[in-house]
């Protein structure tokens, strides 16, 4: 179920807004507050945010700052500020969309809709495991917290193992990938050097993820 965090001080609006969410089997909490909005998403670590810009405790600016450098979770302002510089702030701070009230609860559902199916396609393309990290629709990695530069071979190498993850891939299969790749020749020796390499970038005493099967080739060891 996916998870909406929704900051919003009008008790009134709040309301009608979580009813709305929660009909749509949604998973939602509210803060009024700055301060309740950090309490509940450190409980929740939402996938989506609606948030208000005036707030009894500070803008709803300095929240959408504030969870921005934590993660990069889909902002969505709702709020009465419809001045142009107000709603450019917002998208400089990352927000993904800024919608001045009044507005149509069912154009918001939408808006909603649309917004978590983006999450849902990216966090597809997304392996986590603690350790390493791999978001292959961006092409960025990240070992035990640290960016890690691969080069497009290791990458490719990487995103073939993690699509087809406890699969043997064999020697011929993992060529014609990499041929794929940038159209030009490899053969089986630049393979397993790209492989070592890959290894030894990402892999560590306690982290052992590519097994090499004896005369047939390699597979990704999910022990998740």
């Amino acid at each position: 179920m996916q998870t909406i965090l929704l900051v919003e001080d009008d008790y009134e609006l709040n309301e009608s807004i979580m009813y709305m969410l929660r009909q749509e089997r949604y998973e939602v909490s509210s803060a009024y507050s700055i301060k309740e909005a950090r309490d509940r998403y450190h409980e929740q670590e939402p996938d989506l945010i609606l948030l208000d810009v005036n707030l009894p405790d500070g803008e709803g600016f300095t929240f959408c700052k504030w969870v921005k450098e934590k993660k990069d979770v889909p902002v969505l302002f709702l709020t009465a500020r419809d001045l142009e510089e107000d709603a450019l702030l917002g998208y400089e701070l990352g927000a993904e969309d800024y919608v001045t009230k009044p507005f149509s609860m069912k154009i918001l559902l939408k808006k909603i809709r649309v917004m978590l199916k983006l999450v849902s396609e990216e966090e597809d393309n997304v392996f986590d495991d603690g350790y390493l990290r791999a978001d292959l629709s961006k092409a960025k990695v990240e070992v035990n917290g640290k960016p890690c530069s691969l080069t497009p071979t290791e990458f490719k190498l990487l995103q073939v193992f993690l699509e087809h993850r406890r699969q043997l891939l064999t020697y011929n299969v993992l060529l014609e990938r990499l041929w794929d790749c940038d159209g030009q020749f490899v053969d089986k020796h630049t393979l397993v050097v790209n492989v070592n390499r890959l290894r030894g970038k990402i892999e560590d005493t306690q982290h052992k993820y590519i097994s090499n099967v004896y005369g047939m080739g390699y597979q990704w060891l999910d022990l998740s």
